[in-house]
């Protein structure tokens, strides 16, 4: 996709225009652009490809490295250390390959991998692919200092001023949220950024949290050589998914050798002598070499100016399904900002739609196609969510879970399935353990949502996502035929219940 764009952008950049100035009494540049990208993440960098494609100049400002949060703390990072943890997991499933993956991994050699991925914490690679697509790189911080003006300050103090003549795109993001506990700052604790960026795993280690970034965490530092003590406040784990997902996932970590404990918070956290020292609700004290907290994000838009345009500095920015902010004419907010889906391949969906938007209005297109399913309209953010926790099992899910559907008012029935009777999971070892559960909207018979846990289940979620996407009837599931004998099968026992019962 990418290359093709380049191709395109290349093709109609005599369409694109950018001009100088500057100001004599302040000898500070200006320069416009048709679309000026605040955030140069993997949604930045996409809605740079759109505007680009649509023969649009278009400017990019990052303060970090192009790539964002996903290419070198979250995403890629993350699997990197994941992907081995899971394939020892498989291998040990399987007799007369068990008996060869039973030492332990070499976290070494894994965190070297790891930071080849992120190309180590470098982004030459990406600068280029901007430049491929003939977006102009500003490096610094980026604030908006009026309508359609983002002034950049450079590493050395330079500022320079660019306007947009048709939009303003933020992209910039989310941050890690800390609690407010006293002297915590001082205890230096983890964040994902640390816990996908350490060196070696230290020998305790308590992980605050019981959503992905905490289980996914627990699950690769654990198996590293870590002790962890997973802490949730809550009942479970992975509260926004069907509750049999996070019961599985917890009864692995457990198996794995992770303290599991639900129901309990941090009153206080220390650090004596270099040891982290946890005080639990209960007056609990554990003892840990690192700690982190994975307890939520927030909006990565306190000093981006919004106070200048009358926006409250800190706030999630809403959208209408355009990706435009809601009042304004040029103001757009595209991936995590405007929490709709805190999820990268989410956010770049929204940036081919904000593109797309900003290249039909700046053409003078004089209504946009945003009925649902339109190309203007980020339909999927209401009912088509993807998400895969990359975890020992994976947990993999779209759309409404059976408490969300029976909320919104749906009348709707939970089909349920056991993965282990599928012929396709004995391929993946002895004692497959998982679950598989559609929700049925009984008025239309079309799926509102599917959920499925399990080894592998991760490369069963796309075919999910098209049928909710898609609304694609039962009676026309019916004669899309699985592979035999894939995990895939699945899809036929769910047919089935829902017929017979």
């Amino acid at each position: 996709m990418r290359g093709q764009s380049r191709i395109r952008a290349r093709t109609r950049v005599a369409t694109a225009h950018t001009t100088h100035q500057t100001d004599p009494m302040t000898e500070t540049e200006s320069i416009a652009y048709d679309v000026v990208v605040l955030g140069a993440g993997p949604v930045g960098e996409n809605v740079a490809d759109r505007t680009r494609a649509a023969g649009l100049s278009t400017a990019v400002v990052e303060s970090e490295l192009v790539g964002g949060e996903c290419s070198y703390w979250a995403c890629m990072p993350s699997k990197a250390l994941l992907r081995p943890v899971i394939a020892q997991a498989d291998a040990r499933r399987l007799p007369g390959l068990a008996a060869a993956v039973q030492g332990p991994l070499d976290t070494a050699k894994i965190t070297a991998r790891r930071d080849a991925f992120t190309s180590h914490w470098k982004d030459d690679g990406q600068v280029g692919w901007l430049e491929g697509i003939g977006a102009d790189l500003y490096r610094g911080h980026g604030r908006i200092t009026g309508a359609r003006q983002v002034t950049v300050t450079g590493a050395d103090g330079t500022e320079r001023v660019l306007t947009a003549r048709h939009a303003v795109a933020v992209s910039t993001g989310t941050r890690a949220v800390l609690p407010d506990l006293p002297a915590l700052a001082d205890v230096k604790p983890w964040t994902s950024r640390e816990a996908t960026s350490a060196k070696e795993a230290p020998g305790r280690l308590v992980v605050v949290g019981g959503g992905v970034v905490a289980t996914e965490m627990a699950c690769a530092w654990q198996a590293l050589g870590s002790q962890v003590t997973l802490l949730v406040r809550g009942k479970g784990l992975l509260n926004r998914m069907e509750p049999f997902a996070g019961e599985l996932v917890a009864e692995a970590l457990k198996e794995a050798g992770a303290d599991v404990r639900t129901g309990t918070s941090v009153t206080s956290v220390t650090r004596e002598n270099g040891t982290v020292v946890v005080v639990t609700d209960s007056g609990e004290r554990i003892e840990a070499d690192e700690i982190l907290f994975a307890t939520g994000r927030a909006p990565h838009t306190d000093d981006i100016g919004l106070d200048t345009i009358g926006l409250e500095p800190g706030s999630w920015l809403p959208v209408d399904d355009s990706l435009r902010v809601i009042g304004s004419d040029w103001l757009y907010a595209v991936g995590d900002v405007n929490h709709r889906a805190l999820l990268t391949h989410q956010g770049k969906y929204q940036a081919r739609i904000a593109g797309a938007a900003i290249a039909a209005r700046a053409s003078g297109v004089p209504l946009l196609e945003t009925d649902p399913w339109g190309a203007h309209a980020a339909t999927a953010d209401h009912s088509a969510v993807p998400q895969v926790v990359f975890t020992d099992p994976e947990a993999a899910a779209v759309g409404l879970s059976l408490a969300e559907a029976e909320q919104a008012g749906h009348r709707v029935r939970a089909v349920d399935y056991d993965l282990a009777n599928v012929s396709g999971a004995s391929l993946y070892g002895d004692g497959y353990r998982g679950r598989a559960r559609m929700i049925v909207d009984l008025e239309r018979e079309i799926l509102l949502g599917v959920t499925f846990v399990g080894p592998g289940v991760g490369e069963l979620i796309h075919s999910a996502t098209i049928a909710v996407a898609g609304e694609v009837p039962i009676s026309r599931l019916w004669h899309a035929v699985p592979s035999y004998p894939t995990i895939s099968e699945v899809w036929l026992r769910l047919l089935e219940t829902y017929r017979d019962n």
